[in-house]
């Protein structure tokens, strides 16, 4: 088992920064995937960033290239989620995920259904 617990959330006005932390414990191998999804309600959970935790290996989604960055610190076992330039529609709760296989392309990695483990997520709300 793997365990995922975020923090960082919180509230900031558009243009603004916030830096998410996922600290993970339990069965974690240097080659786990780990992506950042999130989810406003009524719609469906949105890939936001993934990163192959072996290799400096990073994927994101369209609509926050140039403006978040994940990155991960071996030694703490956590990824980081750093969002500059905030926008009101990047308001949603994040939440952190996890794989054991290793393997998989990037589409199949920036899939929700293809990660069985995830935190409870935390809320950021961006205000205009």
């Amino acid at each position: 088992q793997v365990q995922l617990v975020e923090s960082g959330g919180g509230l900031v006005q558009a243009g603004g920064s916030l830096r998410l932390s996922c600290a993970a414990s339990g069965r974690t191998f240097n080659n786990f995937p780990m992506a950042w999804f999130r989810q406003t309600p009524g719609k469906e959970r949105e890939f936001v960033a993934a990163i192959r935790w072996g290799e400096i290996s990073t994927y994101y989604a369209d609509s926050v290239k140039g403006r978040f960055t994940i990155s991960k610190d071996n030694a703490k076992t956590t990824v980081y989620l750093q969002m500059n330039s905030l926008k009101p529609e990047d308001t949603a709760v994040y939440y952190c995920a996890s794989r054991s296989n290793p393997f998989g392309s990037w589409s199949t990695l920036s899939s929700s259904d293809k990660y069985p483990y995830w935190g409870q997520g935390t809320q950021v709300t961006v205000s205009s």
